[in-house]
């Protein structure tokens, strides 16, 4: 092969799909691009795609897709510069938002945890975490 993969979409699972739009737009400041009530909310993140789904209807059967789901919280990381780190605690702070970890990672890479209403792990993070070129 002569490209390598990349991510085009992730998919967390929420009880509270209205809670969970609230909170990826109004705090992540992420763009809806698409709502199905009781079974999804699809956001536009940079050039990837961030798939909010429930997890009951996720897992009905669907002549689109096939049949997907799953219980308990999952965790993305989204990628920030070292420059917004502190912009984002203040942002996470004014909506209330508590952080659970701050990280300093060995190759100078910076990362802060936090929880969506659902309680999926969220994680702001500096590429160099992995070596990537910032």
């Amino acid at each position: 092969m002569t490209k390598s993969l990349e991510v085009l979409e992730t998919c967390l699972y929420v009880d509270d799909l209205l809670a969970a739009e609230r909170f990826y737009t109004d705090v992540l400041g992420l763009e809806l691009v698409s709502r199905q009530a009781g079974r999804h909310a699809f956001f536009c993140c940079g050039s990837t795609m961030v798939l909010l789904f429930a997890p009951a209807a996720s897992s009905e059967a669907s002549s689109e897709v096939p049949t997907h789901g799953a219980r308990g919280p999952g965790h993305v990381a989204f990628s920030i510069s070292h420059d917004a780190i502190d912009e984002w605690i203040h942002r996470l702070d004014q909506h209330g938002i508590a952080i659970e970890q701050r990280v300093n990672w060995p190759k100078r890479g910076r990362s802060i945890y936090f929880r969506d209403p659902a309680g999926n792990s969220l994680e702001l993070a500096t590429r160099d975490i992995w070596s990537f070129d910032t």
